[in-house]
């Protein structure tokens, strides 16, 4: 049995007007904090392309997904049994393109664009606050990385 059960996640991201990185956050269903879309892995999918669908069901935003991973953070996650279990999250840029007004998960959660700096506080994983915090001191990195790779 793994330590760690493993999950994936899209880190939706895009330049405002101003020419500052901005981060998607979606609130979680139960309780309400701010978080990455994500989920479990997907049979037959590429962990870059299931966190695609994450990003389409829970947050409702289609652009440019990242095949290379900016890293990893763990959380406890409660299951429906009320059973906590370890996750570790493998994060995926996606330079988001289109943002739908209507979506699978619309109802349950709200969205919203917050400055790097605002989502690093507003999330709760300490490794995930490190990562946004490295993003945003090298945004154009983090761009260039994510790039690299594109479906």
């Amino acid at each position: 049995m793994p330590k760690h059960k493993k999950q994936i996640a899209a880190l939706p991201l895009r330049w405002s007007k101003r020419g500052n990185l901005k981060v998607l956050l979606i609130t979680s269903r139960e309780t309400k904090r701010w978080v990455m879309p994500k989920g479990w892995p997907m049979e037959g999918k590429k962990p870059w392309r299931a966190a695609e669908i994450e990003a389409l069901e829970e947050a409702g935003v289609q652009g440019v997904m990242s095949k290379s991973s900016i890293g990893k953070y763990r959380y406890l996650k409660k299951l429906s049994d009320g059973e906590k279990v370890s996750c570790e999250v493998k994060l995926f840029p996606m330079y988001v393109h289109k943002m739908r007004k209507k979506w699978p998960e619309k109802k349950e959660r709200t969205r919203r664009w917050f400055s790097v700096k605002a989502a690093a506080k507003r999330v709760r994983e300490p490794q995930l606050t490190a990562i946004l915090k490295a993003i945003r001191k090298k945004p154009k990195l983090v761009e260039h990385k994510a790039l690299r790779q594109v479906s």
